[in-house]
């Protein structure tokens, strides 16, 4: 057994008193256990509820597991009928398919004898289920909805846009950290101010001009109009203020240009606050809906956002698709999340945000 997982038993199984459980102890066992179920609880509903048929996730009461009804063909029926335990004046229990419900009663009929229809009070019949995995609601939406080239899309997008607000956010948080000049404080109040103005504000100007430059139905104008961010720009300069001065006055005796210290010397130190803007700003691209919605329209640039509102019909959702791409496009997120979750706290603390 490794030296963290020891760890993590010895410190999940510490109790107040060497010999004995305290009530606080069964109290915090209970609200971390709590505190986990609400956390994943969904994420794991989310990821059961992918794998069965429409029809599974519709019904009432719902089921934890992918369970599926049985159906079967019955001469003179173009679709397959669901099949039912049917339990009969007599006690005995007989299979059969039920055709449609009306109100309270279920017109049904005997596999076995399709010339025959009964109507049985719905209150005497069982579904028959059984354990079935659909993976068809994952290969479907890739093979027939272009859902990888939508992934390849957010990929794109999340990855280039990603670095381009890492790029401008540093440098100018590495300029209002680090220089001295007049208007230094107006500046930053400036950057800061523009939270206040809500998006939906700006939403029509930044259309016009992503429209003039040409830029509707392409990536571009997804990545560039959101490319500088005031919470990036304010969270690289709360870090950078603490890098020691020294280092910086030395590079400068050492003959070294101001982009030799941005690069080598500053962006090195800033390393967590980095890695905790660039899961913020993942998060916000991949997740993003509202601006891809207005500046794409065309299905060969869609997102994965976009794409899974295409399975929203007026009448109707496919739920079983909705449910299979959401698991797939929480994965990416996850796995980037556990990667640099390190550099959470180190991150965050240092920088001044709460």
């Amino acid at each position: 057994m490794s030296e963290t997982t020891s760890r993590i038993i010895k410190i999940a199984t510490k109790k107040r008193y060497k010999n004995k459980y305290h009530w606080t102890d069964y109290f915090s066992y209970f609200y971390l256990f709590l505190g986990v179920l609400l956390m994943f609880g969904p994420v794991v509903w989310l990821g059961l509820s992918s794998l069965k048929t429409l029809a599974g996730i519709q019904e009432y009461p719902p089921t934890i597991l992918p369970l599926s009804q049985i159906q079967v063909d019955v001469e003179g029926y173009d679709k397959p009928l669901p099949i039912f335990n049917v339990t009969q004046e007599d006690g005995s229990v007989k299979q059969l398919a039920q055709i449609k419900r009306i109100g309270i009663n279920a017109k049904m009929v005997d596999p076995l004898n399709p010339g025959e229809t009964v109507k049985v009070p719905i209150d005497k019949r069982e579904k028959i289920r059984e354990f079935k995995i659909q993976w068809q609601n994952y290969v479907d939406p890739l093979r027939k909805y272009d859902f990888l080239l939508y992934f390849k899309n957010s990929t794109f997008i999340t990855v280039v846009a990603t670095i381009i607000t890492l790029i401008i956010n540093s440098m100018a948080a590495y300029a209002l950290s680090i220089y001295e000049f007049r208007g230094k404080n107006f500046a930053l109040v400036f950057v800061i101010g523009t939270l206040l103005i809500p998006l939906t504000i700006i939403l029509v100007p930044v259309f016009y001009v992503v429209a003039n430059f040409g830029m509707i139905n392409s990536l571009w104008g997804v990545i560039l109009p959101g490319a500088a961010t005031p919470t990036g720009v304010f969270l690289l300069r709360q870090y950078m203020l603490t890098l020691p001065r020294e280092l910086i006055e030395a590079a400068r005796m050492d003959h070294a240009s101001e982009w030799a210290i941005y690069w080598r010397v500053v962006l090195p130190l800033s390393i967590p606050a980095i890695a905790v803007l660039a899961i913020f700003s993942i998060m916000w691209r991949w997740n993003d809906f509202l601006w891809p919605l207005i500046v794409l329209s065309k299905s060969e640039v869609y997102t994965l956002q976009i794409g899974l509102n295409a399975f929203h019909g007026e009448l109707t959702s496919q739920w079983n698709y909705v449910l299979s791409m959401t698991m797939v496009t929480l994965l990416p997120i996850a796995i980037i999340f556990a990667y640099l979750q390190k550099f959470i706290t180190t991150g965050i603390a240092s920088t001044g945000m709460k």
